[in-house]
């Protein structure tokens, strides 16, 4: 059952959400309640998955701007198929 839910944020904050759901083609709402599912969904709940890049973001590990992915992609294939 879906209850109406009023929230207080930053203007800025709003509309970068709103583009961000549109480009995703999902609402805000659902996109928020995606959210806050993850964040107090119990461990072994197989209902609902965080991907592991996504949990990557909120550990706060962050990726080298000069990685090169084709390469690392490519050393990857050749690893994996050897």
């Amino acid at each position: 059952m879906d209850t109406k839910l009023t929230l207080k944020l930053d203007q800025e904050v709003i509309e970068k959400a709103k583009k961000y759901a549109a480009e995703k083609k999902i609402s805000l709402s659902r996109m928020v309640e995606y959210y806050l599912k993850s964040l107090t969904v119990e461990e072994n709940n197989d209902d609902f998955e965080i991907s592991p890049f996504v949990k990557s973001i909120s550990t706060g590990k962050s990726i080298p701007a000069d990685v090169d992915y084709k390469k690392e992609y490519s050393d990857y294939l050749i690893e994996k198929y050897k």
